[in-house]
C-alpha cells in the first residue's frame, strides 16, 4: 500500500502536468464533450428498443439537439454537420443528404429575407411603427398594441427573427422606465413568435410543415386558407399576450420619448416597396381562387423567390447584390437543411413509423386527449430546442401515427406546428426570445413568469380552434 502510494507520489508531478496541459483543450471543448455524451447514451438507451440504425440515428440527433441548445458550435456549423453525420454513420447517402439543402422551401425563405432585408434598407418599418402609434391611444396599452401590431403584421411575411431585429430598437426607444420597457420587449418579441403563425411562411415550423405535405404528395393548403384558419387564433394570442404583459404595471409610471408622428409621408423607395409587397398579398390572396375557378395554380414558393430578386432590378433599386445579399442569414438556411434531412432519415430508417407504432398503443385514449397530449409536449420541449429541429422530428412521427390510428393527419400535424411557435418562457428558445434579452432590459424570470402563462393559455386555445373553427377547413 505504502509503495503505491510512494508511486503516485514520484509521478504527481507528471500527473498534474498532464491534467494542466489538458484542462485549456477540455473548457475549450467542454460543451461539444457533453453533446457527444448525451448521444451516446441515447444510443445505448434506444438500442433497447430500437434497431441498431434507429439507434443510431437517435444518438446522432441527439448530438445535433445538444449543440443546438448549448451552442457548443455556431448554430450555421451544426446544420451543416448532417451533411457528414448522416452518411458516416450509415443513415442515408450524402448525394440524398445534400438535396435537402436546396429545397424549393429554402428559396421561398430566401426571398422572404430578401424582402425583409429592403424593408429594412429603406426604413418602412420604422414608419409603419410611427403611423400605428399616431393611431393607437397614447396610453401604456395603446402604445404596446400598436408595437405588437406592426410586429405580428411584419413577421407574418418575414421571419420572426428578422421582426424582432427590426422593430426591438424601436421599443426599446420609446421609453427610459424600466418597467414599461420590459413589456414592450417581450411584447415584440412574443407578436414576432404569434404574427408567425398567419401565413405558411412566418416561421420555420410551418414551412417544414408544408414542405413535407408537399414531399407526401398530400393536399397542399393555400395561403388564403392558412390565413383565414390562422388569423383568428393569432388574435386571441396577441391580446392574451398583451394584457399578460400589461398585468400589473401602474399607469402613473407611464411616460414616452417625445417622438415625431407628423411626418408621416413615405419617401420614393417606401413607395415603391409598399406597392411591390401589395402586388405579392394579392396573387398569394388570389391563388386560391384562380386554382378554383380558372384550374390555374400559382407556385407560391417561387413566387417569393422571384419578388425577392425582384429588388434586384435597374429602375426598382431597392438592394445591392455586393452590398445587401450578404445580409441573408445563412445559418438560418442551414437550419431549415438540417431539419428537412433529420425529417428525411426519419422515413429512411423507418423509426418515423416505429415511433408512431409505438403511439398507436395509447389509440385507446379519446382523441382530444391524445392531441392534447402531443401539444403539450411540443409547446414545453420547443422552450428547451430549436423549434425547426423539433417540428423536423414530430412531423414525420406524427402523420403515420395519425394515419394508422384513423386520425386526420393534417390536422394533427397543425397543432404540432402551430405549438412549436410557442416558444414564451426562455430566451435560448427562439431568436426573438434571445434579442429581447441581448437588450439587457429583459430578465430571465420577468420572460418566464409571463411566458408560462401565455404557453398554457395558447394550449387552450389553439386546441378549442382545431376541435371546431380548423374543421370548417380540412
Amino acid at each position: 500500500m505504502r509503495s503505491l502510494k510512494s508511486f503516485f507520489e514520484s509521478y504527481r508531478p507528471i500527473i498534474e502536468d498532464v491534467i494542466d496541459r489538458f484542462k485549456p483543450f477540455f473548457e475549450s471543448y467542454r460543451l461539444i464533450i457533453y453533446a457527444l455524451i448525451i448521444g451516446i447514451l441515447f444510443y445505448v438507451i434506444a438500442l433497447i428498443h430500437f434497431s441498431d440504425i434507429q439507434a443510431r440515428l437517435i444518438g446522432v440527433i441527439a448530438f445535433l439537439v445538444t449543440l443546438w441548445t448549448n451552442s457548443g458550435l455556431h448554430m450555421g456549423i451544426v446544420s451543416l454537420l448532417p451533411i457528414l453525420l448522416f452518411p458516416l454513420f450509415g443513415l442515408v447517402d450524402s448525394k440524398d443528404v445534400v438535396t435537402n439543402y436546396s429545397k424549393t422551401t429554402i428559396f421561398l425563405f430566401i426571398g422572404g429575407f430578401l424582402l425583409a432585408i429592403a424593408t429594412e434598407k429603406s426604413e418602412l418599418h420604422k414608419r409603419l411603427a410611427t403611423k400605428l402609434l399616431s393611431l393607437f391611444p397614447n396610453t401604456p396599452r395603446g402604445v404596446l398594441y400598436s408595437l405588437m401590431l406592426t410586429a405580428g403584421l411584419l413577421s407574418s411575411i418575414l421571419s420572426d427573427t428578422t421582426t424582432a431585429l427590426l422593430i426591438i430598437p424601436i421599443a426599446a426607444f420609446l421609453t427610459d422606465n424600466v418597467d414599461y420597457k420590459f413589456r414592450l420587449l417581450l411584447g415584440v418579441a412574443y407578436a414576432s413568435l404569434i404574427g408567425g403563425i398567419i401565413t405558411p411562411v412566418g416561421t420555420p415550423p410551418n414551412l417544414i410543415l408544408m414542405d413535407f405535405v408537399e414531399t407526401n404528395m398530400l393536399e397542399m393548403i393555400p395561403f388564403a386558407t392558412w390565413i383565414a384558419m390562422m388569423l383568428p387564433l393569432a388574435i386571441i394570442m396577441m391580446v392574451l399576450a398583451a394584457e399578460i404583459l400589461l398585468y400589473g404595471f401602474k399607469n402613473e409610471n407611464f411616460k414616452l420619448v417625445k417622438i415625431d408622428t407628423q411626418d408621416l409621408h413615405l419617401t420614393y423607395n417606401q413607395k415603391k416597396l409598399v406597392w411591390i409587397l401589395v402586388s405579392l398579398a394579392l396573387i398569394l390572396a388570389m391563388n386560391p381562387i384562380l386554382k378554383y375557378f380558372f384550374g390555374i395554380l400559382v407556385n407560391e414558393k417561387l413566387t417569393l423567390l422571384a419578388f425577392g430578386l425582384f429588388l434586384f432590378l435597374p429602375k426598382v433599386d431597392l438592394l445591392e447584390w455586393k452590398e445587401d445579399f450578404l445580409k441573408i442569414p445563412f445559418a438560418i438556411i442551414f437550419l431549415f437543411g438540417a431539419g428537412f434531412s433529420i425529417a428525411m432519415a426519419f422515413k429512411k430508417t423507418g423509426l418515423a413509423v416505429e415511433v408512431a407504432n409505438i403511439l398507436v398503443s395509447f389509440n385507446y385514449l379519446p382523441p382530444i386527449v391524445l392531441m392534447l397530449i402531443i401539444g403539450i409536449t411540443v409547446v414545453f420541449a420547443t422552450e428547451l430546442t430549436s423549434n425547426t429541429a423539433l417540428t423536423s422530428i414530430m412531423i414525420p412521427i406524427i402523420y403515420p401515427f395519425a394515419e394508422q390510428s384513423g386520425l386526420d393527419p393534417t390536422l394533427f400535424m397543425l397543432i404540432v406546428a402551430i405549438s412549436a411557435s410557442y416558444a414564451f418562457m426562455l430566451p435560448i428558445a427562439t431568436p426573438p426570445n434571445a434579442i429581447a434579452m441581448s437588450t439587457g432590459d429583459v430578465t430571465t424570470t420577468q420572460m418566464a413568469k409571463r411566458g408560462i402563462f401565455l404557453n398554457i393559455f395558447g394550449i387552450v386555445v389553439t386546441f378549442t380552434l382545431a376541435l371546431t373553427y380548423w374543421r370548417l377547413f380540412l
